[in-house]
């Protein structure tokens, strides 16, 4: 399902299945909340006993006895603020874990479902911000404002005007507590958005440090990055000013109605309608009653980013779901045939590849050639399973790719892509695909194959040589031959390899031949993209491709020797040469 028709996501989300799983606990804090602010009505409730009954009595036994039972009261209500607080951390964790495994899935297979405009690291913010949020001191408030009717009918119970006087200022701090959210809302979602862009461009100028220093774009990249943090700057500004001016308005308000209270309350003594202890004991009560709506003032901004958070994690969730339980398959060992297969990137509708026909036996190799931009590569990621077809599909002994998971349906490819990734790790575990300890066997014989051995052991620590972040040091040849290593790794019976003789040398190209026709020995299948001739000394099948379409297939000498003849073009939209070493 494309990003853009996930509207709205499923009534039972993954976030919320992941909420329900801490419901327990969610109660618990719930009742722990409920006698802790049951518990916070000690003190308000020692001082009125301390005026009205100690010092006209002059009691020093009923003092101490007082002072001890408030005590006890006191330490029990910070074991269970403690215990609340550390509950709260321990959700905002279990979220994390049930989540964070589908964030990565995510990440990784965002980018093969939509083609740039995203910060791509923004799934993994936006759980930081939601387990954030869930751990910190704001959201206790939240559990502590349900009780605030409480409180007003305890002021009510000590005199009406006391209880108006709570309750105007309750409705002032709420009115400025929905002023907050509303004010701050866009300011919160458009400083979001300038922060994604700032980090896709730091993450863009990081990789290309080179090209930024050899061409001199540094300085306009960098009047970029100012310009976007401007726009971030100026946004988390109007937000943190609405935020922060609403807070300071909320505690002025507090402090003024406590002192209102007192004021009233010193009326109502006067007029002998109320004892000295109400006073005080009002004061403090009208305190504690507010306290949880400032609080929830000074930390609406986080709640604002976080409800953005949960809003986009959840669409992204219901967008990509997480792949279906398949059943297992054998091992494909016979045929890999592409039917009428159209490709096109990721939310496009444009095919950069169209009506692909062929079919590959055990033990043979295809060269795929073409003009760039003749869709070579947006083909070899379908047949991959990298990219879904558009039309069409691509099978392995028959059964469709989407037949097989992700992870069973690569441990039967390699694939070496155009552009080179290796992961920061040793050597060893880059070849084996960060399998948990491989077998050594399998790793010398990737490297064998790709006629890499040789220039590891001459390295330092050879295997166990740390490449850096994407292979950073290694040449660009060496990094190359590693990924094909990685792409021959435990034999798979399809072997993909796009334009893999780019960065190598003579000695890398003959390694590269050795090692195609070893896969066709063993009865893999091959298929090479390549811009030089080089490439195709070990294939039996070449394809030709222009304009996205399939022009000829078939054997190689009869395809080369029509291409070096001239003929013109096909009228229709391929030719098929005779195959007659389909066998082969």
């Amino acid at each position: 399902m494309p990003i853009a028709q996930a509207n709205r996501p499923a009534a039972e989300s993954e976030l919320h299945i992941a909420l329900a799983s801490c419901r327990a606990a969610l109660i618990a804090i719930a009742m722990f909340s409920g006698l802790i602010n049951l518990l916070s009505l000690t003190g308000s409730l020692f001082m009125l006993e301390v005026y009205d009954r100690v010092l006209p009595s002059r009691s020093v036994p009923t003092l101490v006895g007082l002072s001890v039972i408030a005590a006890m009261l006191f330490v029990f209500q910070g074991i269970l603020e403690l215990t609340r607080g550390r509950m709260l951390l321990r959700i905002g964790n279990q979220i994390d874990w049930r989540v964070s495994d589908r964030v990565y899935d995510l990440v990784t297979r965002l980018p093969l479902r939509t083609r740039g405009g995203g910060d791509g690291l923004q799934p993994v913010r936006d759980l930081d911000t939601i387990r954030s949020v869930l751990s910190g001191a704001g959201l206790p408030a939240l559990f502590d404002l349900p009780w605030l009717p409480i409180y007003l009918v305890i002021c009510f119970a000590f005199h009406p005007l006391i209880g108006g006087a709570v309750l105007g200022g309750a409705l002032v701090l709420v009115i400025l507590t929905l002023l907050t959210d509303r004010l701050s809302r866009s300011s919160v979602q458009r400083a979001s958005i300038h922060a994604a862009a700032r980090n896709r461009l730091a993450e863009a100028s990081r990789r290309n440090a080179e090209a930024l220093a050899a061409m001199g774009m540094s300085a306009r990249l960098l009047a970029r990055w100012r310009e976007l943090g401007d726009a971030y700057r100026r946004q988390q500004k109007i937000a943190g000013d609405i935020s922060g001016g609403f807070g300071v308005v909320g505690r002025m308000l507090r402090m003024m109605l406590q002192s209102a209270v007192l004021a009233v309350g010193a009326y109502l003594v006067i007029h002998q309608e109320a004892s000295g202890g109400i006073i005080i004991a009002s004061s403090i009560l009208t305190g504690r009653a507010l306290a949880p709506v400032d609080l929830a003032i000074a930390n609406w901004r986080s709640f604002v980013a976080a409800r953005q958070s949960w809003r986009r994690l959840e669409k992204l969730l219901a967008a990509i779901p997480a792949p279906a339980t398949q059943v297992p398959l054998p091992a494909p060992s016979r045929t890999l045939l592409a039917e009428k297969l159209s490709v096109t990137a990721p939310e496009s509708e444009k095919p950069l590849a169209t009506d692909i026909n062929f079919v590959l036996k055990a033990g043979s190799a295809l060269g795929i050639i073409g003009a760039s931009g003749s869709g070579k590569s947006s083909l070899v990621r379908a047949l991959v399973g990298a990219w879904p077809p558009l039309r069409g599909v691509v099978r392995l002994d028959g059964a469709a790719l989407e037949q097989w998971s992700s992870e069973t349906l690569g441990n039967h490819i390699g694939y070496l892509p155009q552009d080179v990734e290796l992961f920061e790790g040793t050597i060893a575990e880059n070849i084996a695909r960060f399998v948990p300890n491989p077998p050594m066997e399998m790793v010398l014989a990737a490297a064998n194959a790709a006629g890499i051995h040789q220039l590891i052991v001459g390295l330092p620590e050879g295997y166990n040589t740390q490449i850096g972040e994407q292979g950073a040091r290694l040449s660009a040849g060496q990094r190359q031959r590693v990924a094909l290593a990685r792409a021959l790794y435990a034999d798979p019976f399809l072997v993909v390899l796009d334009e893999p003789n780019s960065n190598l040398d003579a000695e890398g190209e003959e390694a590269l031949t050795r090692a195609i026709l070893a896969v066709r020995v063993r009865g893999g299948i091959v298929v090479i993209v390549a811009h030089r001739s080089s490439a195709l000394a070990a294939v039996d099948f070449v394809m030709t491709m222009a304009n996205g379409r399939q022009q000829t297939f078939g054997p190689k000498d009869e395809v080369l020797s029509m291409l070096t003849r001239r003929e013109p073009p096909p009228a229709g939209p391929f030719k098929v040469v005779p195959q007659t070493a389909a066998s082969t």
